[in-house]
């Protein structure tokens, strides 16, 4: 029932900038952590960037000073605003929210999105 989406991925040239959104349907309730990951090709999914409401925010040490997470004024948004890019960063990324409301606990993903960066 609960889906997420992520957009705004595409193909940039390093040093280019991107901001990613992710929008959530069919929640009952506001998602408390929401967070964004990402996994290249032959490699594991990575933690990015997190935001907990209200504003507390986590970073990976690879994007710490070049991205920047934050909560969308719709309910259950996230954008993550990725500036400075490099051919690193090129991954398909994932938004997740995850949490628990009592003794649900629920984990939810997006499609993903793509983001090449050219050298």
């Amino acid at each position: 029932q609960v889906q997420l989406e992520e957009s705004g991925g595409g193909l940039v040239t390093a040093g280019g900038s991107l901001r990613l959104s992710c929008v959530t349907s069919g929640s009952r309730f506001v998602f408390n952590d929401m967070s964004w990951f990402r996994q290249a090709p032959g490699k594991e999914r990575e933690f990015v960037a997190r935001s907990t409401w209200p504003s507390t925010t986590d970073y990976s040490d690879s994007v710490k000073g070049r991205f920047t997470v934050s909560r969308g004024n719709a309910k259950n948004t996230v954008h993550l605003q990725m500036s400075s890019l490099k051919p690193e960063d090129t991954a398909v990324y994932y938004c997740n929210a995850r949490g628990m409301i009592g003794s649900y606990e629920y984990d939810y993903w997006g499609q993903g999105t793509q983001v090449t960066v050219s050298a």
